[in-house]
């Protein structure tokens, strides 16, 4: 999947979570959703993005500040599994 997609995605998701009142909430409303609803190998492409771009920004693209925030925070969480 194309990376700027990925993140235009994650961050719409952070837009309708960080508009709730409790941050908390909302930083686990989009680990959560994207541990839920995104396949492994769209969660692998996102963390080795952040991998190399540890503040979230390339040139062309970047995720918002609360998508970082909830990423770094559940990193191993949304992590996939390696198979057995």
């Amino acid at each position: 999947m194309n990376l700027n997609h990925l993140i235009r995605m994650a961050n719409s998701i952070g837009d309708f979570f960080e508009a709730m009142p409790d941050r908390a909430e909302g930083l686990e409303g989009i680990a959560n959703h994207i541990q839920k609803f995104w396949e492994p190998r769209m969660r692998t492409d996102l963390l080795d993005f952040l991998d190399q771009h540890p503040d979230g920004r390339a040139p062309d693209v970047g995720l918002s500040a609360i998508v970082l925030q909830a990423i770094n925070q559940d990193r191993e969480r949304l992590r996939p599994k390696a198979a057995a």
